[in-house]
């Protein structure tokens, strides 16, 4: 009986070990309030892709365009960041499958904005009408910064129509 309890001892006291050594881990993988607190520490920027959200919306028509908000929404936590000019490299899903579409730019490409928790940026998406119509419920792109393109692909996720000839806004404050 003695060696049986001394093994279920044993085996409960590795459980235990490995247990914190997996809680470490895990606390090692997201910023505690002391890490965040400690000098030098540095937040994630919002403008990589996995920390911040995006969503397409149907926006007010044109003559001669429909136009769609891609608005991007920074969790808290993450530290701001700058964006400027049109997103890059957009490509449209449909149903996870890629549309022949691809987009041009429009507007100027040098103002600078400024992202992060609670200070929301979106962008245009403006087709032409009477450019057939190819639907979409996703949007994948690269966004900008003053000084070069963001690594990674952010993706923004919403029902639009796209065709030829349709082009991306620059990213503007506000959602």
């Amino acid at each position: 009986m003695r060696r049986i309890t001394r093994k279920f001892a044993v085996t409960a006291a590795v459980a235990a070990l490995v247990g914190m050594a997996g809680g470490g881990a895990a606390q090692a993988l997201s910023p505690t309030a002391a890490a965040v607190a400690a000098p030098g520490y540095h937040a994630p920027s919002a403008c990589r892709p996995a920390n911040h959200t995006a969503k397409i919306t149907v926006g007010p028509a044109t003559t001669g365009h429909r136009h769609y908000r891609v608005t991007l929404i920074a969790a808290p936590g993450y530290e701001p960041c700058r964006l400027a000019g049109s997103p890059t490299d957009v490509r449209f899903y449909h149903h996870g499958a890629l549309n022949a579409v691809t987009a041009g730019q429009y507007g100027p490409q040098g103002a600078v904005v400024n992202f992060g928790p609670g200070h929301p940026v979106h962008f245009d998406i403006q087709v032409p009408y009477g450019a057939g119509g190819a639907p979409a419920d996703e949007a994948t792109f690269t966004l900008k910064a003053p000084d070069g393109v963001i690594p990674g692909e952010s993706t923004a996720y919403g029902p639009l129509t796209v065709g030829a000839g349709t082009v991306i806004g620059p990213v503007r404050p506000g959602a």
